[in-house]
């Protein structure tokens, strides 16, 4: 099977740079169909699935692979080196920004510019760094994830969109979740998670956009200054939207900031 038929790949527009958006845990490509057609006239989009979610190949899917972030990182390799993307824009949302990161640093021709949104290089606190969870905390929370799938997508959704004023897109959310095959979820929860990615954050060659919301209780402020002091060459953009989806509940602000980075230093 194809990289376009196993990644359930969209494009649209037909400019030479190509703009790659990538979905983050529990979700799939439709959570970027409000930013991504704000961009078609200007460049190349490219929405996809990654293996276990959405209309991608499930049959694809090797645990020993996506055991950690590498093997979807491998995947956005493969992917773009597929779809002849070069010194193009990546776009990623939650856990896929740091995918992004790594997919950059394996292959740096790909991108010239990371767009990295609401993300978090370790979700733990550790010692002199503040990361929003501690052990207890994640433990518990894969606990409940493994035991009821339903139950942890219905009850989590809503905290991890916030908007409480706005329940429609916490059932968005909560359905999303929902869609996702149990084991994939619980897997892909762990390499999210546990992963530790704050060493891979040094060497990066891109130019980096890190856009944080002012309140999201997945990844808070104090990670995104985190993530932008050690991006070598990175701007920060705190947003006035609140909870860790504003691509899907602040559209309008999300692409201001990213057409603003994009323009260049200095962009209006």
């Amino acid at each position: 099977m194809s990289v376009v038929r196993r990644h359930n790949v969209r494009q649209a527009g037909d400019s030479a740079t190509a703009m790659v958006f990538a979905h983050g845990f529990g979700c799939d490509q439709n959570m970027w169909r409000f930013v991504a057609p704000a961009f078609e006239e200007s460049h190349r989009t490219i929405v996809f699935d990654h293996i276990g979610a959405g209309g991608s190949d499930l049959t694809a899917y090797d645990a020993d692979k996506y055991a950690s972030l590498d093997g979807y990182a491998d995947d956005v390799v493969e992917l773009c080196r597929g779809l002849s993307v070069t010194g193009g824009v990546f776009v990623g949302h939650s856990v896929s920004a740091m995918i992004g990161i790594l997919a950059a640093k394996k292959a740096p021709e790909l991108f010239e510019s990371l767009v990295l949104v609401c993300p978090s290089p370790r979700y733990l606190d550790d010692y002199g760094y503040v990361g929003g969870f501690t052990r207890p905390q994640v433990e518990e929370l894969l606990e409940f994830l493994d035991t009821n799938h339903m139950g942890w997508s219905q009850a989590m959704a809503p905290v991890i969109m916030g908007n409480a004023d706005r329940p429609e897109l916490g059932e968005e959310l909560t359905n999303s979740f929902c869609r996702t095959d149990p084991d994939i979820a619980r897997r892909f929860a762990r390499a999210t998670f546990l992963a530790d990615n704050r060493a891979d954050l040094a060497g990066v060659t891109a130019r980096c956009l890190v856009i944080q919301s002012s309140e999201d209780v997945i990844a808070p402020q104090e990670v995104g200054d985190y993530v932008h002091r050690h991006l070598a060459n990175s701007e920060l953009v705190l947003l006035d939207a609140t909870g860790h989806c504003p691509n899907l509940s602040a559209p309008e602000e999300t692409i201001q900031a990213i057409a603003t980075f994009l323009r260049g230093p200095g962009g209006e």
